[in-house]
């Protein structure tokens, strides 16, 4: 035979779980929500923008990592539908620029690589880019890296703003 609570006692744990879910929204944890809507839909992204390889700001990476990377600021946009869109440039020890225009969705952890640029420079647009998982080691951990260290806040929210991505991979490196 079941015993069932007293309605007080329910009501209390009632009220300790509508206080705990208002206070996870609050924290920003709550915008996995934002791509569980079956209405969510990505909005559009506009070309890849210009950037400027002369002030990028570094993404920290692994010892092991041969490239440095890091972000033009003045290419980081947060979108209505919490997508971080953002030039990605690698630079080797040559000198060689490479870089990615993509978009990181902290709500699932993914990533999408909307364009590259080719051997002159030029942007090449990807026809269909997929989201994947920021574990996914192609082509390198540098998305993983700039979520972590300030395009996401946290493990599921967007960064609140473009000035807070760029101040936390700032802190960083001070």
């Amino acid at each position: 035979m079941h015993e069932s609570l007293p309605l007080t006692r329910v009501s209390v744990w009632l009220k300790h779980a509508i206080a705990l879910g208002l206070g996870l929204c609050a924290l920003g944890l709550g915008a996995q929500g934002l791509v569980d809507d079956p209405d969510w839909k990505e909005t559009d992204a506009p070309a890849p923008p210009a950037f400027s390889a002369a002030h990028l700001v570094p993404i920290e990476m692994p010892s092991y990592v041969s490239l440095k990377f890091g972000v033009d600021p003045a290419t980081l946009a947060i979108t209505q539908d919490g997508i971080v869109r953002y030039v990605m440039v690698a630079v080797n020890a040559s000198g060689s620029v490479n870089a990615m225009y993509e978009g990181i969705l902290c709500a699932k952890g993914e990533v999408k690589t909307y364009a590259r640029t080719t051997s002159n420079g030029a942007w090449s647009v990807i026809k269909e880019p997929q989201w994947r998982d920021l574990s996914d080691n192609l082509p390198s951990k540098h998305a993983i890296a700039f979520a972590r260290q300030g395009a996401c806040d946290g493990r599921a929210a967007t960064a609140s703003s473009v000035a807070d991505i760029i101040r936390n991979l700032k802190r960083r490196r001070d």
